[in-house]
């Protein structure tokens, strides 16, 4: 048996275990992370060599979650997990941002993590857990990498910042931060909120910061006790004395050329000229030249000559100052048929988000470890190849799709009517039309304008802006709305949504080894006044969301009736429900509270359902009056169903005033007839009355002279009693 090396720490007051030297000897690290009685395997490998013709870093990261953890069995066709589920992807989005910054420039060897969840309690949180697991497995593993990091939870409780809540608690909580840092910066900030303030936040990552620290301990512990050794690799590096060749043939040109074009299409046009021009002078000189090398020096000259001109001269790509948003522009109603569409635009960042509402049979079934079992709102983002002008095939969202859907979410699930208030399943996809920079904001926007324009009660708007940062030594410039170039040559893609009152939704990216609190705090500061100016450029649109739903949206009524009724509702095999979603045209749903949801389109239709629908709860009064349909005829009466799945019979003596010779005379198959209710036997057998109605007469009246040997001059009575009526209730 090989040998298990265990070390631990305490975060937040509970205990984390890192064991190391049993498990995976093979992988590059392992380490098997438990809290609580939540368990994690994971292994850190990296290939024996580069791939060649990279230039990018390969490093996949991902989160295999097994559903035997929780001692449970998938619940697909084949019984084995298939592709991750979105809060397995999320988590392995979170977990890979804090650590790619962190692997030296030039490594181009595939590194891969994988975490495997082992044990699931259902009480603590895995997401936090992964991240600090790869960190370890990392630190002790013969892959080069400027570890270790941290990562922790934060919440506010009552007033208290609390690290590592369990998921209980979180219940309570006003705030989810999740970040991750180095000893001495934070790296990565994921974060939900209700509405909190910009100073409360960055008390938050401060407490949290401090709150890594023992992590970061234990890992350096780890990594001196039983670290390998760390690995030679060669490093993809650019060929100096072509840099500088290429430098001095471009002289100024670069910087005058930033400088003399703001519109996006021109300067891009301007330096592929350029670059033609300057390959092709080596070319001439050499034609062995190695045109890549050549290519990314020259880009290498671009990104400094815009970073220069952003940091020193004050002057942004586009002309912008530091904290100028684009030019705004809104509009709601663009799908006639949708129930609720806006469309948001800034600068050339446009995104259409449409809703669709459904009943609560339509919320998404959540088959997963996470305890919760099911979600109502949901917002999906697509980024269509035609928004940058490009061409690629259409395989399904990849996980920065997934990834941008899940923060817009947690941007407007704060804003979102409770269930109690608005009892419908609520869908949001934001279309990406154009982008240039924070698409995923835009959608947080548009979506915003959408549920307004579809009548969905919202709180408040909620805006979103995306923060950018270049930064050299001491010296740093956070920028407003930053654009795509902005985003692709800095240093920080910070994206910040909320009300006008507080933050809903943060994620930070780092693209360094990390950022100080002062200058998070700026970054908020900045954002906030812009959140602000695109709210109220979103509310000169729409002022509000609309006081009636959109007229192709589902009515929703509710009825809450004895649990114990649930099954007359239902009827034998769903018969009684389902015909009423055909009578009235409707979507039923039922909770085992009692609670039913009625949803229709024609608002007389989805009433008329209700009541009966109350009715049937109450069941069969006497003295009722009930407008049926004659649905099968004997030679003694009619059987007329007064409800789904409810019929009594009428005897032919009390189907007319007049004396019958037969049931015909009076009504046929299929008429619709008012009836009244005048007996209902012990076993549930329903005697009606036509001849009531018909005469005005009282309930006792009725029951008179629905007796053998009554009624008199009303027609008499051909023995309806002795013969009783039937319930053909199909329940």
């Amino acid at each position: 048996m090989l040998p298990d090396h265990t070390f631990s720490t305490t975060v937040g007051g509970k205990e984390v275990i890192f064991k190391t030297g049993k498990l995976a000897e093979q992988a590059g690290g392992a380490v098997v992370t438990q809290l609580g009685d939540n368990m994690l395997l994971t292994t850190a490998t990296m290939s024996r060599s580069a791939r060649e013709g990279l230039d990018f870093f390969p490093l996949s990261v991902d989160y295999e979650e097994k559903m035997y953890a929780a001692g449970r069995i998938p619940g697909s066709f084949f019984r084995r997990e298939g592709r991750p589920t979105t809060d397995a992807i999320l988590t392995a989005r979170l977990t890979d941002r804090p650590l790619r910054p962190l692997f030296p420039d030039g490594l181009r060897n595939e590194v891969q993590v994988i975490i495997t969840t082992l044990s699931s309690d259902s009480i603590h949180h895995m997401d936090i857990m992964a991240v600090n697991s790869a960190s370890a497995a990392l630190m002790i593993s013969d892959i080069p990498w400027e570890g270790p990091i941290g990562a922790v939870r934060v919440a506010y409780i009552d007033g208290q910042l609390v690290a590592n809540p369990t998921i209980p608690e979180m219940e309570n909580s006003s705030l989810d931060l999740r970040l991750a840092a180095t000893r001495d910066a934070i790296i990565m900030v994921e974060a939900g909120a209700n509405e909190v303030t910009e100073e409360l936040f960055v008390e938050a990552l401060a407490f949290g910061h401090q709150a890594i620290q023992p992590l970061i301990d234990v890992q350096e512990e780890m990594r001196a006790a039983i670290g390998k050794e760390k690995r030679d690799v060669a490093m993809a590096t650019l060929d100096e004395g072509i840099v500088t060749a290429v430098k001095n043939r471009l002289g100024s040109r670069v910087k005058e050329l930033v400088a003399n074009h703001t519109d996006r299409s021109g300067r891009s046009e301007a330096m592929q000229a350029l670059r033609e021009e300057v390959v092709a002078e080596f070319l001439t000189q050499d034609e062995t030249a190695d045109v890549k090398t050549i290519t990314e020096a020259i880009n290498k000259e671009y990104k400094q000559a815009v970073r220069n001109q952003i940091l020193y001269d004050g002057v942004r790509p586009d002309g912008r100052g530091y904290s100028d948003v684009r030019e705004l522009s809104s509009e709601i109603g663009l799908s006639p048929k949708a129930h609720g569409s806006g469309l948001f635009r800034r600068g050339q960042t446009q995104v259409l988000s449409i809703v669709a509402l459904g009943t609560p049979r339509e919320a998404q079934k959540l088959d997963g470890l996470y305890p919760e079992e099911s979600r109502r709102y949901l917002h999906h983002y697509n980024f269509p190849p035609f928004s940058t002008g490009e061409t690629w095939f259409l395989r399904g969202p990849k996980r920065r799709e997934i990834g941008h859907g899940a923060l817009a979410e947690n941007a407007l699930v704060p804003v979102i009517p409770s269930e109690e208030e608005f009892p419908y399943t609520i869908r949001v996809v934001s279309e990406v039309l154009s982008s240039n920079g924070s698409t995923s904001q835009a959608s947080v926007c548009a979506s915003s304008l959408a549920l307004m324009d579809c009548g969905v009660p919202i709180r408040k708007p909620v805006g979103g802006i995306a923060m950018g940062l270049i930064k050299d030594g001491d010296r740093y410039a956070v920028l407003t709305d930053i654009q795509g170039m902005e985003d692709h040559l800095g240093d920080m893609d910070f994206k910040v949504a909320g009300t006008k009152d507080g933050i809903t939704a943060i994620q930070m990216d780092m693209k360094i080894s990390g950022i100080s609190q002062s200058i998070m705090a700026s970054a908020l500061e900045q954002a906030r006044q812009a959140r602000v100016q695109i709210i109220d450029s979103m509310l000169e649109t729409i002022p509000g969301p609309r006081p009636e739903l959109n007229p192709n949206a589902p009515r929703m009524e509710t009825v809450k009736i004895d649990p114990d009724k649930i099954g007359a509702i239902i009827g034998k095999g769903g018969s009684t429900i389902r015909s009423l979603e055909e009578m009235y045209d409707v979507s039923i749903d039922i909770q085992e509270d009692g609670t039913v949801f009625v949803a229709g389109v024609d608002g007389p239709k989805t009433d008329e359902a209700v009541r009966n629908i109350e009715t049937l709860a109450k069941g069969p009064e006497l003295g009722r009056i009930y407008t049926g349909k004659v649905v099968r005829i004997t030679d003694f009466g009619a059987f007329v169903e007064i409800l789904p799945g409810t019929d009594g019979m009428v005897h032919i003596s009390q189907l007319s005033a007049d004396h019958l010779k037969r049931v015909e005379d009076a009504v046929r198959l299929g008429d619709e007839v008012m009836v009244m209710i005048t007996d209902v036997t012990g076993d549930g057998k329903i005697r009606l009355s036509r001849k009531a109605v018909l005469e005005g007469m009282t309930l006792a009246e009725a029951q008179a002279d629905d007796r053998p040997g009554g009624g008199g001059s009303r027609g008499g009575n051909r023995g309806g009693g002795s013969r009783g009526g039937g319930n053909r209730r199909r329940n």
